[in-house]
């Protein structure tokens, strides 16, 4: 703080100094120009004359607080003090020299002196701010080297973009230099009539097509992908080639997700590609007040509420305004997990219950359902590991399969008004036991819709892989990479449908608000992903080369997995719902007496743990039920799958 104050103490002097010479400078002027005119003023009458407007507009100007100014920061006001403080000074001044002398001097001399005391005073504070700044910029320059940055669009966010970066370098707050860490290089554009333009003085230099060729020729070191408003498959095309180039990309944010605030500037949401940004389509949207209505005043329980899927349910349903949450889960940390989570954030506004408890335990979720009795159940509680299922497959039927049959069972007993299960795009012809189990419960649900008499409505809602859950392979990559291991890759070939947790949710609860009974409900999830392809952008997201500085490994298929996952069966065909992401599949009649004997032999298979016996109902259970390796010679993905 001294040091500050001693260096403000000597810039006031300095600038007084300066001052009270350019007073003194510009009478010297002023008096040989009206020389010139034989106007001018004897040497000696001029001594007086000189010291008394020196120290008056020294005195007016400290007045003005123009010695209080950081002159670096300057603007039109600050120069209006030098004005009034320099012009009223050699006002006064003449005016004492007059009063105290009875001598009047030339209007013009005042005049003349007026003027070219206050452009000089102005001027040297002018050429003082640029000087500095000119030197600040130098030394910057000298000290951080930011990367060389493309920026992909020249639109509005472009604009914006460029805008704050210039405003941030100016600024000599630590956190906005911080923030501008970006040198604009050049902007592409698809608009051929903008090439050559500029956008704050950066120039548009080609379009995507030449993204590769302007990096090499421009020594680009870093892309930023300025189109919020370019989504599906435009944004996928324009991110394959800037993946390519093995550059790191940076983004901002979905236009829907853009904030525009005093504290949210743009520069601050730009932010590393995200796996999200490449699935190629438009994040699916649902009508938030219908479901808001549906389950506003009612008890609603999630099974498996600590889970992925369980807990963003719960998040969800939390935010409807529900008469009580019930949580249900075997898992006593992720239950714990999601009730501090929404006791921080709720406190005693939310009535919530959370329960450790086992749907393969009927009698247990006999008295929850007893005691609590839930108007809706979201059953997301299952095993969905491939590999650890086909290693233990009388757990995938003890708690999937006689799991669901327990509380779809039991919502029915109790009228329950829906039961909505949560499936995967794997019980669409199954070649493991996992997904053989998850359509084993799809047709446990399809079962009882189409039992007569029954009060609660019944359905099913099926997606593919869920970006970021427990079961998804981006942790498993992430942490490899971080751990700097190789990324392990089953098989090149392999593709697979993505979707984010929040999405998977809002079909969940989309289809709990629109459901009649009996539906299965599907996203349309695009186009699938490779999933070398999605390894080789998340190892770039970390700003490192695949191959090179991370090696990708080819392990070969594990038990029981598919090259391709599908997401309807034949049979099942497609009807539109009022969402146009989501649609029902065609309702499989179920032979009941064929059905119920042949469930009945699976329990008794799995609880006598007689594996060879359970897995051989179950093949019968679903006919679908094949071998990986005859589903994988069939299905081979074609190259225009790729990412």
């Amino acid at each position: 703080m001294k040091k500050k104050l001693a260096e403000f103490g000597v810039r006031k002097i300095l600038l007084m100094f300066a001052d009270a010479f350019i007073t003194v400078f510009s009478a010297l002027i002023t008096n040989y120009a009206l020389s010139l005119l034989h106007m001018s003023i004897s040497p000696k009458e001029m001594l007086t004359p000189i010291i008394t407007v020196t120290i008056c507009c020294l005195v007016f100007l400290s007045l003005s607080v123009a010695y209080t100014k950081m002159w670096r920061y300057s603007n039109k006001k600050d120069y209006l003090c030098c004005f009034i403080g320099a012009g009223l000074g050699i006002l006064f001044s003449w005016m004492f020299y007059y009063l105290s002398t009875r001598h009047f001097l030339s209007p013009f001399y005042i005049t003349l002196h007026l003027i070219i005391t206050i452009v000089g005073i102005c001027l040297f504070r002018l050429l003082f701010r640029f000087t500095f700044i000119k030197i600040s910029n130098v030394k910057s320059a000298e000290t951080v080297s930011y990367p060389r940055t493309m920026i992909i669009g020249g639109g509005r966010a472009c604009e914006i973009l460029l805008k704050e970066i210039k405003s941030s370098r100016e600024n000599q707050n630590a956190e906005s230099r911080s923030a501008a860490c970006y040198e604009p290089i050049c902007i592409i554009d698809d608009d051929r009539n903008r090439i050559g333009s500029l956008v704050e003085g950066v120039e548009i230099v080609g379009t995507t097509a030449e993204i590769k060729k302007f990096i090499e020729e421009k020594n680009i070191e870093l892309i930023i992908f300025a189109i919020p408003s370019c989504i599906g498959d435009e944004k996928r095309r324009i991110l394959n080639i800037c993946n390519d180039t093995g550059l790191k990309v940076r983004m901002l944010p979905f236009i829907g997700n853009l904030i525009f605030s005093e504290n949210n500037t743009l520069l601050k949401q730009v932010h590393d590609i995200k796996v999200e940004d490449l699935l190629g389509r438009d994040p699916i949207k649902f009508d938030i007040s219908e479901v808001r209505s549906f389950i506003h005043g009612k008890v609603c329980m999630v099974t498996g509420g600590g889970g992925s899927i369980g807990s963003e349910l719960v998040r969800q349903i939390a935010k409807c305004d529900p008469e009580m949450i019930i949580i249900v889960d075997i898992y006593e940390n992720n239950a714990y997990d999601i009730q501090q989570e929404l006791n921080m954030e709720y406190g005693d506004t939310l009535n919530l219950k959370v329960l450790i408890a086992s749907v393969r335990d009927y009698f247990r979720m006999n008295q929850i359902f007893t005691k609590y009795k839930p108007h809706v159940v979201f059953h997301a509680a299952a095993h969905k590991h491939v590999q650890l299922m086909e290693e233990s497959p009388m757990e995938a039927i003890k708690n999937n399969i006689i799991g669901t049959f327990n509380t779809a069972t039991l919502a029915q007993f109790h009228n329950v008004e829906k039961f909505v299960m949560i499936s995967t795009d794997k019980a669409v012809n199954p070649t493991n036991v996992m997904g053989a189990s998850k359509r084993c419960c799809e047709m446990i649900v399809q079962y009882l819709a189409q039992e007569k008499g029954s009060k609660t409505e019944f359905v099913t809602t099926r997606f593919g892989n869920v970006l970021g859950s427990n079961g998804s392979v981006i942790p498993l990559f992430k942490r490899q990479i971080k751990s700097g291991k190789p990324v392990t890759v089953t098989h090149p070939d392999i593709i697979r449908y993505f979707m984010t947790i929040p999405e998977a949710v809002s079909l969940v609860m989309q289809a709990a608000a629109i459901a009649e009974g009996g539906e299965i409900f599907v996203l349309d999830m695009g186009k699938p992903v490779r999933i070398i392809t999605l390894a080789e952008n998340l190892i770039r997201m970390y700003g490192k080369v695949p191959y090179e500085e991370v090696p990708i490994i080819f392990t070969g298929l594990r038990p029981g997995e598919k090259i391709k996952e599908e997401l309807l069966m034949n049979e099942e065909g497609l009807k539109k719902t009022s969402n146009e992401l989501i649609f029902i599949g065609k309702q499989i009649e179920i032979d009941t007496e064929t059905f119920v004997s042949r469930l009945r032999r699976l329990r008794d298979a799995a609880e006598a743990n007689d594996e060879a016996t359970a897995v051989m109902e179950l093949h019968r259970m679903v006919p679908t039920f094949i071998t990986p390796e005859e589903f994988n010679n069939s299905h081979t993905p074609h190259k225009e799958e790729n990412i």
